[in-house]
């Protein structure tokens, strides 16, 4: 079932970065001058900005000379940071700007953890700037984090590296994955469960909004015996989800529901991005793209 579950994922990646880099320039030939957009959901808690900043410093690492912006896909942080006299763009308003500096070339570095909505709503307006009259010779658009089995492999062994060194084998590890319910991509959550379970069978996948939910966790957590349990955000930042979904004190949080459940917690409020091999797996992916160029 694995086997099969990332052949269909692959596939699905593979053909929307296959038709990406299928759009063809337009008009006559002009000076390539190439850009690099960093796109991720968002943030407006000023802890996990520095996980951004990671990204941030490495990709101008890696790319030394190439102008390199942010945009983020949620209007909702968007405002909230506005409201804080903090303009963040859309891609939508990012790719625009670039195309009226006469930018020619640009390569869309997707910060989402599995190719899911977001991914693909990414892919579709990039499609449209591509095929604006004068636009860009060409536009690519870089896998997410999830975008194989040797991907998901590498994220698995590096988060297992990055937990608590106080943790003891009897304890749980429990990451929590945003999820897509709608979106056959919410798939990889499961295979990403199964491939942390093979590497240490305490450690746990679960997700906000898709599967699995931390209900379909629990009864592994009771039958083992399991009396505590560190909570480990697998998203880009931890932001809202971690802070409140996994770690807050509200009735629902995954905190307060192990505890309900005679489970002790401990959070550890970091997001992937902070974590530098898992930095690496989303440059490597924005290198694939931009030695397309």
């Amino acid at each position: 079932m694995l086997q099969k579950w990332l052949f269909l994922m692959g596939l699905l990646v593979f053909l929307s970065t296959l038709s990406v880099n299928a759009f063809a320039g337009h008009g006559e030939k002009r000076a390539e001058k190439k850009a690099i957009l960093l796109v991720a959901f968002g943030t407006s808690v000023p802890e996990a900005q520095k996980a951004f900043d990671v990204i941030d410093a490495e990709a101008r690492k890696r790319f030394p000379g190439v102008e390199i912006r942010w945009a983020y896909t949620s209007g909702i942080i968007r405002a909230k940071l506005a409201k804080q006299g903090k303009i963040m763009d859309s891609p939508e308003v990012a790719l625009a700007k670039l195309m009226n500096e006469n930018y020619t070339h640009c390569a869309i570095l997707s910060l989402h953890t599995i190719p899911g909505i977001e991914f693909h709503d990414l892919y579709q307006n990039a499609h449209c700037f591509q095929e604006m009259s004068g636009g860009f010779e060409k536009i690519l658009i870089a896998r997410p984090l999830l975008s194989s089995k040797e991907d998901m492999e590498r994220a698995a062994k590096a988060m297992i590296k990055h937990i608590p060194a106080s943790r003891k084998p009897e304890e749980a590890v429990l990451l929590m994955g945003h999820g897509s319910e709608k979106h056959p991509a919410d798939a990889l959550y499961l295979a990403m469960n199964q491939i942390f379970q093979e590497l240490d069978p305490n450690v746990f996948v679960g997700t906000v909004e898709g599967y699995p939910a931390l209900d379909d966790l629990l009864p592994k957590l009771t039958e083992r015996k399991v009396k505590k349990v560190y909570l480990m955000p697998f998203m880009l930042v931890a932001g809202d989800h971690a802070r409140n979904d996994m770690a807050g004190d509200e009735p629902d949080s995954w905190k307060s529901v192990l505890t309900k459940n005679g489970i002790a917690s401990e959070a550890v409020l970091k997001g992937t991005a902070e974590y530098p091999e898992i930095v690496e797996i989303w440059l490597d992916h924005l290198a694939a793209a931009f030695a397309h160029f």
